[in-house]
């Protein structure tokens, strides 16, 4: 999670001492991440120190400067933050940085734009006094004129976030909210690595692989002071990779299971001689079968080995694949793959057999040949697939 000792550069530290806090609360980093915001990183740290001292929180303001080219991080450092910088360019990047030079109990995040309220900090921490390990801004029922696109506003940030609670069951309402707070102590859990604007969704997934204690709060969201670094339809995509890169469920298992199932209803379908839609269907359609039999089954056995990789390499947890690693071993593989080798290779024989009592002549089992094949491809992709979760599964056993 830290960044290389080659990007990051402390300036001396500068910071206003603090009383401690009167009863004895946590130090307080309020770190913001800033490529070139000289129109508003002044007011920003100000207004970060005016809440410290109001409320009488031990705590640092950190700027981690993405490579500005405006003076942002003088006019920061001036206005009394420490300022690190981190020339690997990303908003991940930043805050990684920002994160590193933290020594706070409770680390604070919020966008160097004017678009969250400062004042609001205190209530974010007392989330955190009160046992919360992640508490989460919510913008949408605050939104002030003009604060953000109505293409992000009811497109992109509900659909994100919707597919982010699909897939992690996170609860949260505005997943990509800028202005969040996170107690230090459970950073290693997340093991945060993203160097781009996806490092918004990345902290809210492991924090619920985690099983973190997550809580939100409404804040109010204002219309940003300077030029917007977001691209819309790129960190949308970029977001939307990511959830779908640490699901395997429904990036392969579920795609998977749906041509396969598929696949095998219309084989079945043109074997059996079934009337859809009118008519009975015949040799292409039981091609475009086979062929979804075996994409769907070499998509499935991805699933698994991206699920295994997750749960054996990245120490990931996935209660459903335990489950199935318990119950399902090797062996259990390997005869499932055998078992439907083995009926392909039967139906070969029967062909064969029907072939000769016909002389070696032309031969009309075209639909059974194809099924057959079929069966044999599946069979190996199981058997070999069996393995490959095996093989990956000794990082465990070792």
């Amino acid at each position: 999670m830290t960044a290389p000792t080659e990007t990051l550069e402390q300036r001396p530290e500068q910071t206003p001492e603090l009383p401690d806090r009167v009863d004895g609360g946590p130090f307080i980093s309020i770190v913001i991440p800033c490529l070139n915001e000289a129109a508003s990183i002044e007011r920003c740290v100000t207004e970060a120190w005016a809440v410290l001292h109001g409320n009488s929180f031990p705590g640092e303001v950190i700027v981690a400067d993405n490579g500005s080219t405006d003076g942002s991080a003088e006019l920061a450092e001036r206005a009394g933050a420490r300022v690190v910088h981190e020339r690997r360019r990303g908003y991940g990047s930043a805050y990684l940085a920002g994160f590193d030079a933290a020594r706070g109990d409770y680390i604070v995040m919020a966008d160097a734009d004017l678009t969250y309220d400062f004042a609001d900090i205190p209530r974010f921490i007392a989330e955190l006094d009160g046992g919360a390990q992640l508490v989460m801004g919510n913008r949408m029922d605050n939104i002030q004129p003009g604060a953000m696109p109505w293409h992000h506003r009811y497109i992109g940030n509900p659909v994100l976030t919707g597919v982010l609670n699909l897939f992690f069951r996170t609860g949260v309402r505005d997943a990509h909210c800028g202005m969040r707070a996170v107690r230090r102590d459970v950073l290693p859990q997340l093991d945060l690595r993203t160097t781009g604007m996806e490092f918004a969704s990345e902290m809210v997934i492991r924090a619920a692989k985690e099983k973190l204690e997550i809580t939100e709060i409404p804040i109010e969201y204002h219309p940003r002071e300077g030029e917007s670094k977001l691209s819309s339809f790129r960190d949308g995509w970029r977001h939307l990779r990511f959830l779908l890169v640490h699901q395997p469920t429904y990036l392969f298992l579920v795609p998977g299971a749906v041509l396969t199932v598929l696949g095998a209803l219309t084989a079945i379908t043109v074997i059996a001689e079934i009337n859809v839609f009118g008519r009975t269907w015949d040799i292409h359609t039981m091609i475009a079968g086979a062929l979804l039999m075996i994409v769907g089954s070499q998509v499935i056995s991805l699933g698994l080995a991206a699920r295994a990789y997750g749960v054996y390499i990245l120490g990931e947890r996935d209660p459903w694949f335990e489950r199935l690693r318990a119950r399902v071993r090797l062996e259990h593989g390997l005869i499932a793959g055998a078992i439907v080798m083995l009926v392909g290779l039967v139906l070969s024989v029967v062909i064969l057999a029907r072939w000769g009592e016909g002389g070696f002549g032309a031969l009309a089992e075209a639909r059974l040949s194809i099924l057959a094949a079929t069966l044999v491809i599946v069979g190996i992709q199981i058997f070999f697939t069996s393995f490959l979760l095996s093989i990956l599964g000794l990082r465990r056993s070792s």
